[in-house]
């Protein structure tokens, strides 16, 4: 309820920087492969097939504003709402489209094990520099750290980091 005035700014910013929907719904794999609905602001041009697009730095179809949102993570805020219906956790390995899920879990070993927890809004691997266009193995490295290491206070620490470290990060695009 207080972000709520950056939740109807950020909802204005996106709408009139490009034609399209405010809120983006994508197919993810969550807790024991469950597929769900994950929501973020749009930061792409509608027009894109965004389910087979891997975003890369200098990424052409990031909007101006989206490319602001990505480097912020504030992108991500609808996803509480996630949170919120259970899907998510705040914690947590990063959810995955179904089409990348397939690729991974046949060249990184252990790659299903991240789904034994519930994915995360923020995770060991992103606040490590592992996110964007960078190593799936070291992510996967990460996420199964967090797995062994399940505790409350390494999810505070991650909270902690996020706020540090991930808040207009170099691989954020």
């Amino acid at each position: 309820a207080l972000l709520a005035p950056a939740y109807v700014l950020i909802a204005v910013l996106v709408k009139l920087s490009s034609p399209g929907p405010v809120l983006f719904v994508q197919e993810r794999v969550g807790l024991n492969g469950k597929k769900f609905k994950m929501l973020k602001f749009r930061t792409m041009h509608a027009n894109l097939n965004p389910d087979t697009h891997w975003t890369t730095r200098n990424d052409p179809h990031v909007t101006a504003v989206g490319r602001c949102l990505r480097r912020s993570n504030l992108d991500e805020i609808p996803q509480f709402w996630n949170v919120l219906k259970g899907d998510m956790s705040i914690v947590g390995p990063r959810p995955e489209r179904p089409v990348f899920l397939e690729r991974f879990r046949h060249q990184v070993p252990e790659y299903m094990a991240r789904h034994y927890v519930k994915s995360g809004i923020t995770g060991w691997a992103q606040v490590n520099g592992w996110r964007g266009d960078t190593s799936i193995s070291q992510r996967i490295a990460c996420d199964l750290y967090y797995i062994r290491n399940l505790a409350f206070g390494l999810d505070l620490k991650i909270v902690f980091l996020t706020v540090l470290r991930t808040f207009f990060h170099r691989n954020a695009y």
